[in-house]
Formats: structure tokens, sequence, C-alpha cells
């Protein structure tokens, strides 16, 4: 999902305030419901975009809908409504979890290989690039796909580890070619 900067920006003040006052996993599994709702029912997210519908009508429907968030997230949430800025609100959530992701040292990355891992060879993986990237850990998303041949490529962020059969393939190719 492509972060936004105002995405951006109401993700780092929830996140201060989130710190601020404790309650950054709560927070964060408030936006993870919300998120869950937006990707599920197209609807909500098309609603509340509506400039025609008064945006008191927006915030009880959305009171409604969650009844139980932290004040912090139904603030933020009315704010954003208030602004016309719902739009931003899914990637926020991401920017959200990703700062909270970073303060506690873990990373995400997507490992493709030809085959699917082993739980064992999940976590050596996730040990070994944690270690290399100096992170406390390292939660990885299993993709297989079967033109690799084998090993494996990890991608963290924009950084990619290119351990796969076609990836070496590929790389002597090219000096053999002299490129």
């Amino acid at each position: 999902m492509k972060q936004t900067v105002v995405g951006n920006r109401y993700a780092i003040a929830l996140f201060e305030i989130a710190e601020k006052y404790g309650q950054t996993e709560k927070i964060e599994q408030d936006l993870q419901t919300v998120k869950q709702v937006f990707l599920q029912v197209k609807e909500m997210g098309r609603f509340l975009q509506t400039p025609n519908i008064p945006a008191d009508v927006k915030k009880n429907t959305v009171r409604q809908v969650f009844p139980d968030l932290s004040q912090y997230v139904l603030n933020t949430l009315f704010l954003l409504i208030d602004k016309r800025q719902i739009g931003n609100l899914l990637p926020m959530i991401e920017k959200y979890h990703d700062l909270r992701n970073e303060k506690r040292g873990i990373a995400e990355a997507k490992v493709f290989s030809a085959r699917p891992l082993t739980e064992e060879e999940a976590k050596a993986v996730s040990e070994f690039f944690a270690k290399k990237l100096r992170k406390n850990e390292l939660t990885i998303e299993n993709i297989v796909d079967t033109d690799l041949l084998g090993g494996i490529k990890v991608q963290v962020g924009n950084r990619i580890f290119d351990g796969s059969l076609k990836g070496k393939l590929d790389r002597l190719k090219r000096e053999l070619i002299g490129q």
C-alpha cells in the first residue's frame, strides 16, 4: 500500500500519543480491526468519502460500527472525517504499524522460495536475516515462486537478498556476456 504524506502525519501523531499513554498495542489492535472492516466492506470507505453526507452522520455510523475502539483511534477517525482525509486512513494504519515495528526492532520480509519453507527453515531464515539487519525479530511471509528453481530470495523493504538459483544463473550470465 502506498503511504501518503497526510497519512504519515496522522500516524506519527497517533503513535506519539499512544507511546505517551502506553497504548501502542491497544491502538495497533484497534487500527487492524478498522483496516479489516475497510478492506472487507468497501462501501464503508465510499460512504465516509461521500461529500454530501454530513460529518455527524458519518461519525455516528463509525461509533455504531466500532463501539469498542479506544478514544484515541475514534478521535483520529473523526478528525479524518472532519478534514475530509478519510482516504488516507489505510496508508495511516500502515505507517502506524511500521512505526510500532521500528520501535520494537521488528522488520517484515517477503521470502520467495521454489517450495514452501518448513517451520524450521523459516525460523532459520528469520534469525539469520534479523541478525544481518540488526533487528530483534524478522517476521516473514513465504511466497512460493517456482521460477526460482531453488534457493531463496528475501525482500525487506526495498532491499533484496537474492540467493536463488535463478539469481545466481542470471549473475553468471551477465558476467559471461560482460555486462
